[in-house]
């Protein structure tokens, strides 16, 4: 088990580019599934889960080419289907929910798949219903086997269908696409999600001959096809590391230039710092952070307290609310931070509390957050990391505090971000990898 050790309080200086986006990279991967031909994809972020899933088509007898470690060429034109009864895919799969993406190619090309319990993030209930239903009514067969865990699926003919989502899921969403498009007949998803991951992925499969329309609506129309083709793709900049930068500049009183980062895709991301009282200086598709001594939270035009919570896209993504409440720690006011998605993604703040954060846990889904304005400067302690987006939540409040903290479990880190200390050394920081 490794762990970052961080001396905090010093100033940061220079450009960062963000990676590729994780949540997209699961998604295209899994795509490449649908066809014997070579798909390239570009971009691609060198960290644990996507690796992980790269490896396990490996296992697959998918032919992987790495010319470079952000580049990908895959070929699927002789799958073994077998391998997804043996133990090996049993334990790896279970180890990545994104593996659980690999059921809707499977499902459309080799009718059959299989979904294992979810794994990954410890940050709550994370259900499957959706992917599950959406199968369904395209056609297929479930049955759960107690004995290993598995969901197996069955879908001779997958037939197109009109869906109303119970909830607009991204993975959901993304399977069942990626399942229609070769059923046969047309399918109409209402209540999908929309995210740029999903645009992206929509594009990506339209180039490779399928018939997606209403791609950036949550109403989508997918005409299916009998054979799709290959392609070259691009993975965009990950959002979520954009904003993570955002608030580390902030959180210590830093310039920092964030280098291509996708600016016409982030959506409300820059205005919800914005609210915290954080300057943004957009140039071209960079965005400058300059250093501010103090930032403060914006209030409703009716002078009550700011409330900051997670929404389906194009509202406020729930990876980012863990970096907007350590941000918040050291702002002017107080905000209330409402995650609606998952129950326990908010645990980590204890750890917070104990370096000096002035937060109030409400209960599960709320925190607030009472800003020390700089008054006095959060203290090093040992912590261990939850999940990913918390565990750098923890790592910009390390960075922030006054002598050494030690982050312990950084795996979850890992898993989402790639060389984040060696990016961050670049910058000025003392982190060592031990």
């Amino acid at each position: 088990m490794y762990s970052f050790e961080v001396r905090g309080c010093k100033k940061l200086n220079g450009d960062i580019t963000p990676q590729g986006a994780k949540n997209e990279a699961l998604q295209i991967i899994s795509a490449v599934l649908l066809t014997p031909e070579k798909v390239t994809v570009t971009n691609i972020p060198d960290i644990i889960d996507v690796n992980l899933l790269i490896e396990l088509l490996g296992e697959m007898n998918v032919k992987v080419e790495r010319p470079q470690r952000d580049t990908c060429i895959f070929q699927a034109d002789e799958v073994k289907i077998d391998y997804l009864h043996s133990e090996a895919y049993k334990k790896k799969s279970g180890r990545l929910r994104g593996s659980v993406m690999l059921a809707g190619p499977l499902l459309a090309r080799f009718r059959r798949a299989f979904i294992p319990k979810p794994g990954g993030d410890k940050i709550g209930r994370r259900r499957l219903d959706t992917h599950i239903i959406g199968f369904e009514k395209l056609g297929a067969s479930f049955t759960y086997h107690e004995e290993d865990g598995f969901f197996h699926l069955e879908a001779p003919h997958l037939k197109g269908t009109n869906l109303l989502l119970d909830e607009p899921s991204v993975t959901g969403t993304a399977n069942i696409i990626m399942a229609a498009s070769m059923a046969v007949g047309n399918t109409i998803i209402y209540n999908a999600a929309c995210e740029p991951y999903i645009q992206q992925l929509c594009r990506m499969l339209n180039r490779m001959g399928a018939k997606i329309s209403g791609i950036g609506s949550n109403l989508l129309s997918i005409e299916g096809v009998t054979y799709l083709g290959g392609t070259e793709h691009r993975m965009l900049p990950d959002m979520i590391e954009v904003g993570s930068f955002i608030g580390l500049a902030a959180m210590t009183q830093s310039a920092i230039t964030i280098k291509n980062a996708g600016v016409e895709h982030l959506g409300i991301i820059p205005e919800k710092f914005r609210q915290l009282g954080i300057q943004l200086e957009i140039q071209g598709d960079d965005i400058h952070i300059p250093a501010q001594e103090k930032y403060e939270i914006q209030t409703f035009l009716d002078g009550s307290v700011m409330t900051i919570y997670d929404h389906p896209w194009p509202g406020f993504t729930p990876d980012l609310l863990s970096i907007v409440l350590v941000t918040a720690i050291q702002a002017c006011g107080s905000v209330l931070i409402h995650q609606k998605m998952f129950e326990s993604r908010l645990f980590f703040v204890d750890k917070l509390i104990d370096m000096g954060a002035r937060i109030v846990l409400c209960d599960p889904h709320r925190a607030v957050v009472i800003g020390l304005e700089r008054e006095q400067a959060l203290r090093g302690i040992t912590m261990s990391s939850p999940d990913i987006r918390a565990g750098v939540a923890l790592l910009i409040a390390a960075l922030s505090a006054e002598g050494k903290s030690v982050i312990q479990n950084i795996e979850q880190i890992d898993r989402g971000y790639q060389d984040i200390d060696g990016r961050l050394r670049a910058l000025g920081a003392d982190i060592v990898r031990k």
